[in-house]
Order: C-alpha cells, then structure tokens, then sequence
C-alpha cells in the first residue's frame, strides 16, 4: 500500500510524473543528477542543488529525510501548520517527519527550491486508553468555542492559518470589525477585554517595558497567537466561527463601567473573576 506521496515541483526535470508513490520500505533520493543504477529518484534542475541532495525514505504513517548536503540545512515546512517547520541539519541521516502535509525547502544559490511530501496515513487512538475509573483529568487550555472570546482568538489567530505563517497578529481595530458582521457591538474596547481574559485564563504574562530594553518584543496579542497554534487550540476548521457556520456564539457581555468590579489587580496583572466572558 502506497503511504508516501511526492509531489514533484516547478523544476523538477519534465520527465518526473506528477506524484511519485511510495509504500513502507521505499526510498526516494533526490537531487539535481541523482543517479544510481536501480534508484527511484526525483532530479532537480537547478545549478545550486547537490548533484545527490537528500532521500526520503517512507514509514507506515510517517516518512523520514536524509540530508546528504555539506553545507546547507534542509527545512520541512508545514504549510497548514501556520509556521510549523523542522530543520534537518547538513549529513544528517533518517530524521522523522510527522506531518500529514510537507514541503521540503533546499537552499540553492539565489533561491529557495521546494517540493512537496503528502503522508494520508495517520493512526490515532480509539479514545479508550485513558477511560478507567477515577477523576477526570484536568484541562490544560479549557476554552469553550461558543463564546466571544473564542471568536476573538480565532481572528487572532486567522492571518497565519490561511497562509502567512509570519503575519503579525491583527490590530485591535481590524479584529473588531472583522467580526461587526456577527458581533453588532464589536469595538475596540469589547476586543480588547477579551484579549486581556484570554491572557489570563491562558496564562499569558508579557513582561514589562523597561527604558533599558525598550518595548518588549513579545506582546500578549503575538503570545495568545504562538500559544494557540502550538498546541492546536486554533485550527483552520475552527476559522468557522468567524463566518457564523459553526453556531453563533452567545450574545454575551460587552464591557462596560461595570466591569470595574470584575477585575482585580495582582502581581501577574488584570485577572477577571467574573464569570465567563462571551
């Protein structure tokens, strides 16, 4: 059964077919003359390329890269993982590749020459492993996808899950108005109070400015974002929301004077005490 799928790119050699399939077992090697008598191989027509750049060998649900370069390191892009990428070292041999859709990136000369790796197969759990007797366990990130604030990480997050995985997160101003359509009363401030509720029900601590440092690099706004695309709180299936396919959230809380009770002020910054924002 074929588990490894090679998409050949823009130039790679014309007689390549179209995909190059691979079953457990195979390899693929890769470069811009990579010959070998009975090899599947996969040339690239460009003068900065090795003459034998890499190979890829395929797994049951994953597939694993060499690096044959002396000089340059490869990187394997996930181009649905907003920015997920692992760098596979110059001579470095059999490095694993967990994702279900992969871009190779080879440096060469004055450019960046890509191909991409498709591997459908995945196994999961049944879900029963951990179905025994006791407490429940514990979530690390309890978001509740029907609220306002989940809306608000969402657009957050939205730039980088449609394919900009180096976007700068999305102003206050621009958040608000892409979700007038669904949320009326979107503003600036009723924003912003959902941003600082999901810095501190996420965890969130930016630092401080100082004068010696200048503004920090990190802001709550760029962590909320590197947090949720880490650990898949966001997904691009969850891009719903902000269209009104996925239910809309509950009309919920826009804040106001009265807010001031809900907070208070500890050493980590505003916590909200309140009830769940929406």
């Amino acid at each position: 059964m074929h588990t490894i799928i090679v998409v050949p790119g823009a130039r790679d050699t014309a007689v390549a077919p179209d995909q190059i399939r691979l079953g457990p077992g195979d390899r693929l090697r890769f470069g811009r003359t990579p010959g070998g008598s009975g090899r599947r191989t996969l040339a690239i027509d460009h003068p900065g390329v090795s003459r034998t750049a890499g190979e890829i060998t395929a797994a049951g649900t994953h597939w694993a890269l060499s690096n044959f370069s002396g000089s340059s390191t490869y990187v394997v892009e996930n181009p649905e993982g907003a920015g997920e990428h692992i760098k596979v070292a110059s001579g470095r041999i059999g490095a694993p590749v967990p994702f279900e859709f992969s871009r190779i990136v080879l440096p060469a000369a004055d450019e960046l020459v890509s191909f991409d790796v498709w591997a459908p197969r995945h196994d999961y759990a049944d879900g029963t492993a951990d179905a025994c007797d006791g407490e429940p366990t514990a979530s690390a990130f309890p978001l509740d996808r029907t609220r306002r604030y989940f809306q608000v990480l969402a657009a957050l997050c939205e730039p980088r899950l449609r394919g900009a995985p180096h976007a700068p997160p999305p102003t206050v101003d621009r958040i608000a108005g892409r979700l007038r359509p669904l949320w009326p009363a979107a503003n600036r401030a009723a924003v912003q109070w959902n941003i600082d509720y999901l810095a501190v029900k996420l965890r969130i601590k930016p630092g401080p400015d100082t004068a010696e440092q200048g503004p920090r690099l990190h802001t709550k706004k760029e962590m909320l974002v590197s947090l949720a695309l880490r650990f898949d709180l966001v997904r691009e299936d969850d891009l719903t929301v902000l269209t009104g396919t996925a239910g809309c959230p509950d009309a919920g809380h826009v804040p106001g004077r009265g807010d001031a009770s809900r907070r208070t002020q500890g050493a980590g910054g505003a916590d909200f005490t309140g009830g769940a924002v929406r």
